[in-house]
């Protein structure tokens, strides 16, 4: 036995002593240590019916983390409750040249297959179950308000908490496979109501609506890991989260998570905690944050080029990331259909990857839509953009988003929507 300062139910203690298996002690004790670290008082139980991993991909490198998987298996210590886990990193329809192939498949992500059986061992919602919007009603993994999760990914862990009003922390991948093992997680930070009270105050002052990625970038640098509490932005959302507004509260969510470190965001008159509770949601001192057009311009400036060759002609364009939404992939498949008829073009003129679940693809391949995508030469693909661009080959290739995520993980560039409608539907110079 070890010392700790949590105080555990009597059937948390007979997991922890052993009753279940010396390897779901094991994760108990784990769960146990990390709660300590953290000053959790106590665990609470994981309520909603599905967890999430953040570790999808079947790196060469990770073998410790098969050789636990294994261990969990042969323990018996599988997870309490089915779950969704991050897209895969391959997809043989995304573009690769024979060499980034073979670094792929040899070098990078050798042990996938291995992986992605391990996975449905322990509790893999089913084959289609790899997508960071896991969330979405294609998918199937919508918590409801008030639900204690045991997930991580850090754009699903903050729409989560934000826009279904779900509780979890920022969890580390296989911390989250344990709180679905095992039922139950520490109880600290974005799990309290103290640690969901806003830390700032932004008050957004745009002339316009502001692009959903740069705002959110703006908003994740400034307050980093704190709770902001947005005014002015429902001016620009209304007060309803319909699904034009969630599709862009996902992307908002994702750049203040990967730009900052943000778990959980309120929205004035529009996200369910902030309409029930209102500035009683603000904590005492709180800082105060303007943005206006000229904030957004600075952030977006602000943006540096990876690229060795600055004015390098793209090879590459990747959107969604995070996952793009059914209504999304739709109006995507319209602007650009739209924009290459008024530029007298058929095709994209750089090769477009569009990204989605394989329940929302599903979907969408039963629309008008699909076949209307297919003639512009995009390609729709289940893939991870950020896994795909770890490969050192495409490091070094001039790839081009509109993911504030993507461009802050890897060496893609940063457009605005518009601007990328323009670069892939115009004739290259």
């Amino acid at each position: 036995m070890f010392d700790y300062k949590m105080k555990l139910t009597p059937e948390q203690e007979a997991i922890l002593d052993g009753e279940k298996g010396e390897v779901m002690a094991k994760v108990m004790k784990t769960l146990v240590l990390y709660g300590d670290a953290f000053e959790a008082e106590k665990m609470v139980p994981v309520t909603a019916t599905m967890g999430h991993l953040v570790t999808s991909f079947g790196l060469k490198v990770m073998k410790p983390i098969y050789d636990l998987m294994d261990t969990l298996i042969d323990g018996g210590a599988l997870s309490g409750q089915k779950f969704t886990v991050d897209p895969k990193p391959l997809d043989p329809n995304v573009p690769v040249n024979f060499l980034q192939d073979f670094v792929f498949k040899k070098f990078m992500y050798s042990e996938q297959e291995a992986y992605d059986k391990q996975l449905a061992k322990l509790g893999l919602q089913d084959k289609d179950a790899y997508t960071c919007t896991c969330y979405m009603d294609e998918v199937g993994n919508k918590p409801q308000q008030g639900d204690i999760l045991s997930w991580a990914e850090s754009s699903a862990v903050v729409y989560a908490n934000s826009v279904l009003g779900a509780r979890c922390n920022r969890n580390s991948g296989i911390i989250e496979l344990f709180g679905s093992i095992v039922g139950c997680v520490p109880y600290f930070g974005l799990l309290t109501d103290e640690g969901r009270k806003a830390k700032w105050i932004v008050e957004v002052k745009t002339t316009k609506k502001p692009e959903a990625q740069i705002l959110g970038s703006a908003i994740g640098m400034k307050v980093v890991e704190d709770v902001p509490y947005i005014k002015g932005l429902d001016q620009w959302l209304g007060t309803e989260l319909d699904g034009d507004t969630c599709a862009y509260l996902k992307d908002f969510g994702a750049a203040t998570a990967s730009n900052g470190a943000v778990g959980l965001y309120h929205i004035e008159n529009l996200t369910p905690e902030a309409k029930e509770q209102g500035e009683s949601l603000i904590a005492e001192g709180a800082q105060v944050y303007v943005i206006d057009d000229a904030e957004l311009e600075r952030a977006y400036r602000n943006y540096p080029v990876m690229w060795k060759k600055k004015d390098a002609a793209p090879k590459l364009c990747f959107i969604g990331c995070p996952h793009l939404s059914l209504a999304q992939l739709k109006e995507w498949t319209d602007r650009i259909s739209d924009a290459l008829r008024d530029h007298g073009l058929t095709k994209v003129t750089v090769p477009t990857v569009f990204t989605a679940a394989p329940g929302v693809i599903e979907e969408f391949n039963k629309s008008y839509h699909a076949a209307r995508l297919r003639n512009t030469g995009v390609i729709l693909s289940y893939i991870c953009p950020l896994m795909y661009m770890n490969n050192p080959l495409a490091k070094s290739m001039p790839v081009i988003t509109n993911s504030n995520k993507l461009r802050t993980y890897t060496t893609a560039r940063y457009y605005k929507s518009d601007d990328i409608v323009d670069i892939i539907t115009k004739e290259v110079k």
